[in-house]
């Protein structure tokens, strides 16, 4: 399969980000469809556009934590090992 030119830019917990996003959109837009709300249009795009973006936000914020834990835990083993 092969994916678009930007994808391959976008950084991983961007990536992710958007993936969860997605996933929360489809949610809310099933559970819509399931009846667990009265269904109006706007009632419709407010759960998934809030769903989608607390979703993706949310799980983008904790991939970039842990790009960044993970930076800063390689960067304290090779300057330990270095003054060894």
């Amino acid at each position: 399969m092969k994916f678009p030119s930007w994808w391959s830019k976008v950084s991983g917990p961007a990536k992710i980000g958007l993936a969860f996003g997605l996933l929360g959109a489809v949610l809310a837009a099933v559970g819509m469809f399931r009846g667990f709300a009265p269904f109006t249009l706007r009632a419709f795009l407010m759960a998934v556009l809030i769903s989608g973006v607390s979703w993706g936000l949310v799980s983008w914020a904790i991939a970039a934590a842990v790009v960044e834990v993970e930076q800063d835990v390689s960067n304290d083993n090779n300057s330990s090992r270095s003054t060894d």
